[in-house]
């Protein structure tokens, strides 16, 4: 959801990969909020992160959980930024109960975006 929101939201002036600590594919229930959104996301792919590409990078941004603890290490050159976002794959109950949570947390990422997008907030 995160690198859905940040290509439409940042655009082509920045460079946007997202990937995990673990490859799980991508989330039914992520494509479905996302799409009501506008932004459909069903193309993207789950990729393991590529300690190359971080050192690369400018910013890295973590969400959920224990992301932060088991991303590679970077050099302090890259920013970091971590999101304690609850994982909305491990929400349990019904289907209608679990979307709640996608929607919820799929509204945080936006924002935090948004938030990240403004002058000065890098």
């Amino acid at each position: 959801m995160a690198e859905g929101f940040a290509k439409k939201i940042l655009g082509n002036d920045w460079r946007v990969a997202s990937a995990g600590v673990e490859v799980h594919g991508l989330n039914p229930l992520a494509v479905k909020v996302m799409a009501e959104k506008g932004i459909d996301i069903s193309q993207q792919t789950s990729k393991l992160i590529d300690p190359d590409y971080l050192l690369h990078s400018d910013l890295v941004v973590t969400l959920c959980g224990d992301a932060r603890d088991r991303c590679p290490v970077t050099p302090p050159t890259v920013k970091k930024k971590h999101w304690p976002l609850p994982d909305p794959a491990l929400a349990a109950g019904s289907e209608q109960d679990r979307i709640v949570v996608f929607r919820k947390v799929r509204d945080q990422i936006e924002q935090q975006i948004i938030d990240l997008a403004k002058v000065g907030n890098l």
